[in-house]
């Protein structure tokens, strides 16, 4: 394993012992996500964290592989998914995981794709998509233009009002914003014209929005 990706796994295995928030900025957007995908056989979440978002999947699918590098994460994700047994949760890096070809009828990923090069991704996951399977991502970007700041400074007021309402706090703990302030100096972001750059390249037609909350969503329907 690379020291990066060491490093990403530490980090996670960190923030997966913090309480879990009954709301936050990836979880605003698991309906959209939804609404995205058409019931199947099998659906593969990538970067599934403690099945959340794997659990709404396996009300859909007949059976849901969730991928993850950090064995906490997983750790976690078994035990709260004890009544689904159609989910199996796996430790893996998913640049190195061996994916069949044509297999999955959606593939999901949530706040992942950013800490892996997009170029080597993408045609991973269009691999293993069946023929008009669909692949929905959720991440994060780098904001840069005039429309972004503004869209990001609206995003404020209503993350905090949103966080009082469900999570009865107007901003996580101590604990929970030093690790991810210490995660965050590892990350790095794309723009979104920089994701659509990539996409028109590896998959014409997909369709790059952006979000409130400093997220983008890439919807692509493998053709066939």
């Amino acid at each position: 394993m690379s020291d990066s990706r060491a490093t990403f796994q530490a980090d996670f295995d960190r923030i997966a012992l913090l309480p879990e928030p009954a709301w936050d900025h990836n979880g605003h957007y698991h309906n959209f996500l939804l609404r995205q995908l058409r019931p199947g056989e099998r659906a593969l979440d990538v970067g599934c964290g403690t099945g959340a978002f794997s659990r709404r999947l396996a009300e859909r699918f007949d059976s849901v592989l969730g991928l993850d590098l950090s064995p906490q994460m997983i750790r976690l994700a078994r035990e709260r998914s004890r009544a689904y047994p159609n989910i199996e949760f796996r430790i893996a890096d998913v640049l190195a995981e061996a994916l069949p070809g044509a297999h999955f009828d959606a593939i999901v990923s949530i706040a992942t794709l950013h800490h892996l090069p997009l170029p080597e991704i993408l045609p991973r996951l269009a691999h293993t998509l069946k023929p008009g399977g669909t692949l929905a991502v959720l991440d994060l970007f780098e904001t840069v233009t005039l429309g972004e700041i503004l869209a990001g400074a609206l995003a404020m007021p209503a993350s905090a009002l949103l966080g009082l309402l469900h999570n009865r706090r107007l901003r996580a703990s101590a604990e929970a914003r030093a690790a991810w302030d210490e995660h965050g100096q590892h990350e790095r972001y794309l723009t979104v014209t920089q994701v659509r750059e990539t996409c028109r390249e590896l998959l014409p037609g997909a369709q790059v929005r952006h979000h409130l909350f400093w997220r983008y969503s890439l919807v692509w329907t493998r053709p066939g």
